[in-house]
Protein backbone atom coordinates (compact mmCIF):
# COMPACT_ATOMS: atom_id res chain seq x y z
CA UNK A 1 0.00 0.00 0.00
CA UNK A 2 2.98 2.29 -0.07
CA UNK A 3 2.03 4.03 -3.22
CA UNK A 4 -1.16 5.76 -1.24
CA UNK A 5 1.05 7.18 1.19
CA UNK A 6 1.09 10.65 0.89
CA UNK A 7 4.61 11.95 2.36
CA UNK A 8 3.70 15.32 2.97
CA UNK A 9 0.48 14.37 5.47
CA UNK A 10 3.12 11.61 6.72
CA UNK A 11 5.64 14.65 7.74
CA UNK A 12 2.80 17.09 8.94
CA UNK A 13 1.76 14.18 11.21
CA UNK A 14 5.24 12.67 12.24
CA UNK A 15 5.95 16.70 12.84
CA UNK A 16 2.45 17.27 15.18
CA UNK A 17 3.35 14.05 17.56
CA UNK A 18 7.38 15.33 17.58
CA UNK A 19 6.09 18.21 18.97
CA UNK A 20 3.49 17.04 21.23
CA UNK A 21 6.26 14.44 23.01
CA UNK A 22 8.23 18.08 23.26
CA UNK A 23 5.72 19.74 25.27
CA UNK A 24 5.12 16.85 27.18
CA UNK A 25 8.32 16.73 28.22
CA UNK A 26 7.93 20.66 28.96
CA UNK A 27 11.33 21.54 26.76
CA UNK A 28 11.78 24.24 24.34
CA UNK A 29 12.64 23.66 20.42
CA UNK A 30 15.94 25.72 22.00
CA UNK A 31 16.60 23.22 24.35
CA UNK A 32 16.46 20.09 21.97
CA UNK A 33 18.01 21.36 19.42
CA UNK A 34 20.99 22.35 22.19
CA UNK A 35 20.51 18.90 23.49
CA UNK A 36 20.78 17.66 20.04
CA UNK A 37 23.99 19.77 18.62
CA UNK A 38 21.29 21.05 15.73
CA UNK A 39 20.17 24.28 14.83
CA UNK A 40 16.80 25.63 16.26
CA UNK A 41 15.61 25.73 13.19
CA UNK A 42 16.04 22.33 12.30
CA UNK A 43 13.67 21.26 14.78
CA UNK A 44 11.03 24.15 14.01
CA UNK A 45 11.11 22.62 10.61
CA UNK A 46 10.97 18.97 11.88
CA UNK A 47 7.52 19.85 13.85
CA UNK A 48 5.83 21.72 11.13
CA UNK A 49 6.41 19.38 8.14
CA UNK A 50 8.14 21.45 6.30
CA UNK A 51 10.92 19.16 5.71
CA UNK A 52 11.92 15.10 5.60
CA UNK A 53 12.29 13.42 9.10
CA UNK A 54 14.88 10.63 9.14
CA UNK A 55 14.21 8.24 11.09
CA UNK A 56 17.97 8.66 12.78
CA UNK A 57 15.90 11.80 13.65
CA UNK A 58 12.90 9.86 15.07
CA UNK A 59 15.09 7.81 17.50
CA UNK A 60 17.35 10.97 18.53
CA UNK A 61 14.15 13.12 19.56
CA UNK A 62 12.76 9.79 21.20
CA UNK A 63 16.05 9.84 23.46
CA UNK A 64 15.66 13.16 24.21
CA UNK A 65 11.83 12.98 25.38
CA UNK A 66 12.91 9.58 27.01
CA UNK A 67 10.00 7.47 25.46
CA UNK A 68 10.31 3.81 26.89
CA UNK A 69 6.98 2.67 24.93
CA UNK A 70 8.57 0.80 22.18
CA UNK A 71 5.26 1.31 20.37
CA UNK A 72 5.52 4.14 20.17
CA UNK A 73 9.14 4.70 18.82
CA UNK A 74 7.99 1.81 16.36
CA UNK A 75 5.28 3.45 14.94
CA UNK A 76 6.97 7.06 14.56
CA UNK A 77 9.48 5.34 13.18
CA UNK A 78 7.67 3.85 10.21
CA UNK A 79 5.89 7.48 10.02
CA UNK A 80 9.38 8.88 9.19
CA UNK A 81 10.05 5.85 6.87
CA UNK A 82 6.83 6.83 4.58
CA UNK A 83 7.50 10.38 4.70
CA UNK A 84 10.83 9.79 2.52
CA UNK A 85 8.68 7.88 0.04
CA UNK A 86 7.73 10.12 -2.94
CA UNK A 87 3.95 11.55 -4.01
CA UNK A 88 2.71 11.26 -7.28
CA UNK A 89 3.68 14.64 -8.19
CA UNK A 90 7.87 14.46 -8.05
CA UNK A 91 7.31 12.42 -11.08
CA UNK A 92 7.69 16.07 -12.74
CA UNK A 93 10.38 17.04 -11.32
CA UNK A 94 11.07 19.88 -8.52
CA UNK A 95 7.85 21.73 -8.27
CA UNK A 96 7.59 24.98 -6.26
CA UNK A 97 4.41 24.21 -4.58
CA UNK A 98 5.23 20.56 -3.79
CA UNK A 99 3.88 20.60 -0.33
CA UNK A 100 0.53 22.36 -1.15
CA UNK A 101 -0.24 19.49 -4.03
CA UNK A 102 0.79 17.12 -0.86
CA UNK A 103 -1.95 18.40 1.52
CA UNK A 104 -4.54 19.32 -1.85
CA UNK A 105 -4.44 15.55 -2.32
CA UNK A 106 -5.26 14.48 0.82
CA UNK A 107 -7.78 17.14 1.95
CA UNK A 108 -11.79 16.17 2.33
CA UNK A 109 -12.69 20.11 1.79
CA UNK A 110 -11.61 23.13 0.23
CA UNK A 111 -12.00 26.87 0.47
CA UNK A 112 -10.74 28.84 -2.17
CA UNK A 113 -10.55 32.78 -2.93
CA UNK A 114 -9.56 34.29 -5.77
CA UNK A 115 -9.18 37.82 -6.90
CA UNK A 116 -6.74 37.77 -9.91
CA UNK A 117 -7.63 34.38 -12.05
CA UNK A 118 -10.27 31.31 -12.19
CA UNK A 119 -8.34 28.86 -9.89
CA UNK A 120 -6.33 26.08 -11.07
CA UNK A 121 -8.22 23.32 -10.48
CA UNK A 122 -11.15 25.00 -12.62
CA UNK A 123 -8.97 26.08 -15.29
CA UNK A 124 -9.53 24.25 -18.95
CA UNK A 125 -5.65 23.39 -20.67
CA UNK A 126 -5.91 26.28 -22.97
CA UNK A 127 -6.45 29.19 -19.76
CA UNK A 128 -3.54 27.23 -17.93
CA UNK A 129 -1.07 27.28 -20.55
CA UNK A 130 -1.86 30.91 -21.60
CA UNK A 131 -1.69 31.41 -17.82
CA UNK A 132 1.29 30.22 -17.15
CA UNK A 133 3.16 31.13 -20.10
CA UNK A 134 1.95 34.97 -19.48
CA UNK A 135 3.26 34.74 -15.61
CA UNK A 136 6.39 33.17 -16.24
CA UNK A 137 7.55 34.88 -19.34
CA UNK A 138 10.97 33.17 -19.00
CA UNK A 139 10.10 29.61 -18.91
CA UNK A 140 10.79 27.16 -21.03
CA UNK A 141 7.79 25.81 -22.66
CA UNK A 142 8.89 22.39 -21.61
CA UNK A 143 8.51 23.33 -17.91
CA UNK A 144 4.72 25.16 -18.74
CA UNK A 145 3.77 22.04 -20.36
CA UNK A 146 4.78 20.46 -16.80
CA UNK A 147 2.96 22.58 -15.12
CA UNK A 148 0.02 22.10 -16.97
CA UNK A 149 0.65 18.90 -16.51
CA UNK A 150 0.55 18.89 -12.73
CA UNK A 151 -2.42 21.41 -12.67
CA UNK A 152 -3.91 18.80 -14.62
CA UNK A 153 -3.46 15.93 -12.52
CA UNK A 154 -4.32 18.19 -9.74
CA UNK A 155 -8.23 18.49 -11.02
CA UNK A 156 -8.70 14.82 -10.97
CA UNK A 157 -9.67 15.28 -7.21
CA UNK A 158 -12.58 16.90 -8.58
CA UNK A 159 -13.73 14.43 -11.33
CA UNK A 160 -13.22 11.38 -8.53
CA UNK A 161 -15.87 9.13 -8.78
CA UNK A 162 -15.09 8.38 -4.40
CA UNK A 163 -14.64 10.84 -2.19
CA UNK A 164 -14.15 13.86 -4.77
CA UNK A 165 -13.09 16.97 -3.14
CA UNK A 166 -15.33 19.47 -1.73
CA UNK A 167 -14.46 22.71 -3.36
CA UNK A 168 -15.98 26.11 -2.50
CA UNK A 169 -14.49 28.68 -4.53
CA UNK A 170 -15.48 32.65 -4.45
CA UNK A 171 -14.13 34.77 -7.63
CA UNK A 172 -13.69 38.40 -7.92
CA UNK A 173 -15.27 39.57 -10.87
CA UNK A 174 -11.74 40.91 -12.23
CA UNK A 175 -10.50 37.24 -12.77
CA UNK A 176 -13.47 36.68 -15.08
CA UNK A 177 -12.86 39.74 -16.95
CA UNK A 178 -9.21 39.62 -17.27
CA UNK A 179 -9.02 38.22 -20.93
CA UNK A 180 -6.08 35.23 -20.48
CA UNK A 181 -5.29 34.44 -23.92
CA UNK A 182 -8.22 35.48 -26.10
CA UNK A 183 -11.57 36.25 -25.83
CA UNK A 184 -12.28 32.50 -27.10
CA UNK A 185 -10.39 31.32 -24.87
CA UNK A 186 -12.59 33.11 -21.97
CA UNK A 187 -15.70 32.25 -23.49
CA UNK A 188 -14.49 28.14 -23.24
CA UNK A 189 -12.91 28.83 -19.85
CA UNK A 190 -16.24 31.02 -18.17
CA UNK A 191 -18.33 27.97 -19.99
CA UNK A 192 -16.39 25.04 -18.19
CA UNK A 193 -16.56 26.97 -15.25
CA UNK A 194 -20.13 27.05 -15.35
CA UNK A 195 -20.20 23.33 -16.46
CA UNK A 196 -18.12 22.56 -13.18
CA UNK A 197 -20.29 24.68 -10.71
CA UNK A 198 -22.86 21.93 -11.30
CA UNK A 199 -21.07 19.05 -9.65
CA UNK A 200 -22.93 18.64 -6.44
CA UNK A 201 -19.55 18.89 -4.73
CA UNK A 202 -18.46 22.57 -6.29
CA UNK A 203 -19.84 25.71 -5.61
CA UNK A 204 -19.02 29.04 -7.81
CA UNK A 205 -19.95 32.16 -6.36
CA UNK A 206 -18.60 35.72 -7.74
CA UNK A 207 -17.55 38.73 -5.67
CA UNK A 208 -19.03 41.54 -8.06
CA UNK A 209 -16.94 45.20 -8.63
CA UNK A 210 -20.34 46.68 -6.90
CA UNK A 211 -19.61 45.17 -4.12
CA UNK A 212 -16.72 47.45 -2.94
CA UNK A 213 -13.97 46.91 -0.10
CA UNK A 214 -14.20 43.68 1.45
CA UNK A 215 -12.67 41.00 3.44
CA UNK A 216 -10.76 39.53 0.29
CA UNK A 217 -9.39 42.89 -0.22
CA UNK A 218 -5.33 41.64 0.70
CA UNK A 219 -5.65 38.87 -1.62
CA UNK A 220 -6.01 35.71 -2.76
CA UNK A 221 -5.97 32.53 0.09
CA UNK A 222 -7.09 28.77 0.51
CA UNK A 223 -8.36 26.79 3.41
CA UNK A 224 -7.82 23.03 3.58
CA UNK A 225 -9.79 20.75 6.17
CA UNK A 226 -8.81 17.03 6.19
CA UNK A 227 -10.65 13.68 6.78
CA UNK A 228 -8.62 13.18 9.90
CA UNK A 229 -9.70 14.82 12.95
CA UNK A 230 -6.01 14.84 14.02
CA UNK A 231 -4.97 16.67 10.85
CA UNK A 232 -5.44 20.52 11.67
CA UNK A 233 -6.70 22.62 8.70
CA UNK A 234 -4.59 24.65 6.42
CA UNK A 235 -4.73 28.10 5.43
CA UNK A 236 -2.21 28.76 2.36
CA UNK A 237 -1.43 31.83 0.64
CA UNK A 238 0.62 31.72 -2.09
CA UNK A 239 3.95 33.60 -2.82
CA UNK A 240 5.97 34.99 -5.27
CA UNK A 241 9.61 33.40 -4.24
CA UNK A 242 8.07 31.45 -0.86
CA UNK A 243 4.36 30.29 -0.05
CA UNK A 244 2.49 30.47 3.60
CA UNK A 245 1.20 28.28 5.17
CA UNK A 246 -0.44 29.67 8.47
CA UNK A 247 -2.02 26.08 10.99
CA UNK A 248 -2.38 27.94 14.09
CA UNK A 249 -6.08 27.57 15.45
CA UNK A 250 -6.20 31.49 15.75
CA UNK A 251 -5.21 31.91 12.16
CA UNK A 252 -7.18 29.66 10.65
CA UNK A 253 -10.24 30.93 12.42
CA UNK A 254 -9.97 34.46 11.26
CA UNK A 255 -9.30 33.46 7.67
CA UNK A 256 -12.43 31.28 8.01
CA UNK A 257 -14.67 34.08 9.38
CA UNK A 258 -12.98 36.28 6.36
CA UNK A 259 -14.26 33.44 3.71
CA UNK A 260 -17.38 33.21 5.43
CA UNK A 261 -18.38 37.02 5.12
CA UNK A 262 -16.89 36.48 1.28
CA UNK A 263 -19.37 33.85 1.09
CA UNK A 264 -22.40 36.22 2.04
CA UNK A 265 -21.44 39.32 0.05
CA UNK A 266 -21.02 36.91 -2.95
CA UNK A 267 -23.59 36.69 -5.79
CA UNK A 268 -25.61 33.41 -4.79
CA UNK A 269 -24.96 30.12 -7.08
CA UNK A 270 -27.62 30.70 -9.53
CA UNK A 271 -26.97 34.54 -9.96
CA UNK A 272 -22.99 33.51 -10.19
CA UNK A 273 -24.15 31.12 -13.52
CA UNK A 274 -26.07 34.51 -15.11
CA UNK A 275 -23.53 36.25 -14.09
CA UNK A 276 -20.40 34.57 -15.73
CA UNK A 277 -22.92 33.97 -18.99
CA UNK A 278 -23.30 37.14 -19.61
CA UNK A 279 -19.61 37.96 -19.14
CA UNK A 280 -19.69 34.98 -22.03
CA UNK A 281 -21.66 36.78 -24.17
CA UNK A 282 -19.82 40.14 -23.65
CA UNK A 283 -16.68 38.50 -25.10
CA UNK A 284 -18.42 37.07 -27.85
CA UNK A 285 -19.97 40.26 -29.22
Amino acid sequence: MASNVNPTVRRRRLGQELRRLRELKGMTAEEVAERLLVSQSKISRLENGRRSISQRDVRDLCGVYEVEDHRIVDSLMQMAKDSRQQGWWHAFGDIPYSVYIGLETDAASLRVYDPQVVPGLLQTRQYAEALIAGALPETAVSDIEKRVQVRLRRQERISAAENPLRLWVVIDESALRRVIGDRQLMIQQLEHLVELSRLPHVTVQVLPFTMGAHPGINGQYAILEFPDAADSSVVYIEGVTSDLYLEKAHDVQKYSVMYEHLRAQALNVEQTRQFIMEIAKDYAR
